[in-house]
């Protein structure tokens, strides 16, 4: 075997290695994620987010902080309830009452972040800013929605009613799919001086300035334009909407801003 023959031979052995190498590297670095995955706590706080003001909206154990709107002492007559370490809404189940499920306290500047599923072709909603009082029957009378929606629901390919959308008034700002079935997906709602803004799985899905003339302009075109409180307060309570089918939500988490 002469020089260059060698050397073409070393190359190919040291080109196998480095690969043989890097496959090695890269099946630890997803193994790895893969094990965070499976062994993550849910509906806890790492100290860092202590630190930088988290605090949860549910404890993984009980609807403490929770009560079916204009009905505070109904929950525990409710088709929500805690359910493998989730909010579960049991809407199979006709005993139950329904509604939706509001916080008891009122946010104004936040970052509010949460986990949600919904059964096969499910359909509900978070909302913000409502204004809880008998003059309102129900929580979509004055609180924007935050869209959530399986996909396979027939509403997935309507514009004004994708998931994550802000339901009925604007289409996503950038086009993401909710995970199917089965699988967790991430919800982010930021709101500072009037400014909204909602992300699906990391996309900014929607924004709008709640103190705008343009925001007033497309709340009086859109089917809200008859609900005068609507869409006016920039502070007021979250609220679960579930409509029909099941949904799971878990590690829920809030920082004031």
């Amino acid at each position: 075997m002469n020089r260059a023959s060698s050397l073409i031979l070393f190359m190919i052995l040291l080109i196998a290695v480095s690969c043989k190498t890097e496959e090695k590297k890269k099946f630890r670095i997803e193994r790895s994620k893969e094990l965070a995955i499976k062994n993550k706590v849910h509906n806890q706080l790492l100290d860092i987010e202590k630190g930088q003001g988290w605090k949860l909206l549910f404890d993984g154990k009980t609807l403490n902080g929770w009560h079916l709107y204009n009905n505070p002492d109904s929950t525990r007559f409710s088709a929500w309830e805690v359910k493998d370490g989730a909010i579960y809404c049991n809407a199979t189940d006709e005993s139950k009452v329904f509604g939706d499920l509001v916080t008891d306290t009122e946010f104004e500047n936040y970052e509010l972040v949460f986990e949600w599923q919904m059964a096969l072709r499910g359909n509900g909603g978070v909302f913000i800013n409502v204004q809880e009082s008998p003059e309102y029957s129900a929580t979509y009378q004055t609180g924007p929605e935050y869209q959530l929606l399986e996909p396979e629901h027939m509403d997935t390919n309507t514009p004004l009613k994708r998931p994550g959308c802000l339901w009925g008034l604007s289409p996503q700002v950038n086009k993401v799919e909710a995970k199917p079935v089965g699988q967790w997906n991430t919800g982010k709602i930021v709101q500072q001086e009037g400014k909204v803004k909602f992300y699906l799985n990391g996309t900014l899905t929607a924004e709008a300035d709640l103190m705008s003339p343009a925001w007033a302009n497309m709340v009086s075109t859109s089917n809200f334009k008859d609900r005068p409180a609507f869409g006016k307060a920039t502070k007021g309570k979250i609220a679960l909407q579930n409509w029909y089918f099941e949904s799971w939500f878990r590690d829920m988490k809030i920082r004031e801003l």
